[in-house]
């Protein structure tokens, strides 16, 4: 198109010159027409190609819309032809059983019938067993808090024996050495005392420093009254035969207990029923009786201090 306006512009211009004023002016008049419709064509061909290629990506739209439902029928199909399938499964399954008989129909029913009594059965000794377990776990957590308690009551009892050794250690500190000594085994506290501290040979009667110990050991046993006190005699085997209103060592070794628990009575603030005087003779010796270095240990006073375990003992009931 554009070649032909050339060419029809590049006549002009060449008659232009040998042609007359109208024909001139016809033939501009012409050539603006073939610009103007030059202009409309192009604009035609623009709307064109504009249109072409929203024609083009309508149809690249169309053809995946119909790919994406296409596949659509396909799976559609599929499901179809799977429910058609396990429909058929299920009819023949029904079939069969419509085939079965009565009577196995019966025995299938007596047999559902017997399982769920079992079923029954194992439920109710299932709830017994639990009813019984959980007696069992609140039985064991108050145990629990009981052997939390008693453990707590001989933590206090040790430390409290420990405070009274401490204690009595102190108050006696000046007789330590001396023929006396203080100590505390298996949650007791042992204070034992040779006779050389207390008695003459062959006596029961209590000299003065004897007494002064035994009077300081009783204020401290005055300040504890839940403490039970054991007093107990002992001599060596030498059988005594120094007075004739004793019967022997085992006698000796009472009165001496029993001369030892009178003077702890002096003091009003001991409850005379915390002691007890034992005779031991001489047959529970702390050395041997060969030298005489070891029936001097032997013969001696030991006061026994041991708590009062009522707390404890009723609390070993309760578990």
């Amino acid at each position: 198109m554009i070649k032909r306006i050339a060419g029809i512009v590049l006549v002009g211009t060449l008659l232009s010159s040998c042609v007359t004023s109208k024909v001139y002016k016809e033939l501009e008049g012409k050539y603006a027409n073939l610009k103007r419709e030059n202009r409309k064509m192009e604009d035609d061909l623009a709307a064109l190609e504009k249109e072409s290629k929203a024609d083009k990506k309508s149809l690249e739209n169309l053809t995946a819309q119909y790919e994406k439902t296409k596949a659509e029928r396909d799976e559609l199909q599929r499901n179809y032809e799977a429910a058609q399938a396990n429909y058929e499964n299920l009819k023949r399954s029904y079939n069969a059983l419509e085939k079965n008989s009565s009577a196995a129909i019966a025995a299938n029913s007596k047999k559902n019938r017997e399982l769920l009594a079992q079923l029954e059965d194992k439920e109710r000794t299932l709830a017994e067993e639990r009813t019984r377990l959980d007696k069992l776990q609140r039985d064991l957590d108050a145990r629990s808090q009981r052997i939390n308690e008693l453990e707590g009551l001989i933590a206090a009892k040790d430390a409290k024996m420990q405070a009274l050794k401490n204690a009595i250690s102190k108050a006696l500190r000046n007789f330590e050495g001396k023929g006396l000594t203080v100590e505390e085994r298996n949650g007791k506290v042992y204070i034992s005392m040779e006779n050389k501290l207390l008695f003459e040979s062959g006596s029961w009667a209590v000299g003065a420093q004897g007494r002064k110990a035994v009077k300081q050991l009783g204020k401290v046993l005055a300040q504890n009254q839940d403490i039970a006190v054991l007093i107990e005699g002992h001599t060596d085997n030498v059988p005594y035969t120094g007075n004739a209103q004793l019967s022997g060592n085992w006698d000796l070794s009472t009165k001496r207990a029993t001369a030892i628990v009178n003077i702890l009575l002096e003091n009003g603030k001991i409850d005379p029923q915390n002691l007890t005087a034992a005779g031991r003779g001489e047959y529970a010796p702390v050395a041997s009786n060969d030298t005489s270095e070891g029936k001097s240990k032997n013969r001696r006073i030991e006061v026994i201090l041991t708590p009062k375990l009522d707390e404890i003992t009723k609390l070993l009931n309760d578990i």
